[in-house]
């Protein structure tokens, strides 16, 4: 989708919530450039993965009130040293984002090269 489907979709939300979600977004698409960016506004996610399907799945950005949830498709299998995600899902599990300085904490970004070495092998 392009930017001005996910300004659209984010209008609804603060400013503080609007930032961390383009701060996540910067970071995921840092990681995974060649990902396919899909808005869909019923189920208020952005979602991210190599194909259109489910079970191409990387991530997800889930804004809401006050936070970001970040969640990992695949969140059960990766490796979490710093206990970052929380869940109790088979197989998703989150990390939740309240501030830019959770965004930029290394483990973060440890998940989502994670994230992708899982899809990629």
């Amino acid at each position: 989708m392009n930017n001005a489907s996910l300004e659209e979709f984010l209008t609804s939300y603060s400013p503080e919530v609007h930032q961390l979600v383009m701060t996540t977004r910067a970071l995921v698409l840092e990681i995974i450039p060649q990902a396919i960016e899909q808005v869909d506004p019923p189920s208020k996610i952005i979602a991210y993965g190599f194909g259109l399907k489910y079970a191409d799945l990387i991530c997800v950005i889930a804004p809401y009130k006050s936070y970001v949830n970040l969640i990992f498709s695949q969140g059960a299998q990766l490796p979490d040293p710093q206990g970052l995600l929380t869940g109790t899902g088979k197989r998703a599990r989150h990390v939740r984002i309240k501030t830019i300085t959770d965004i930029d904490a290394s483990g973060v970004r440890s998940l989502l090269e994670a994230a992708v070495a899982l899809m990629t092998h």
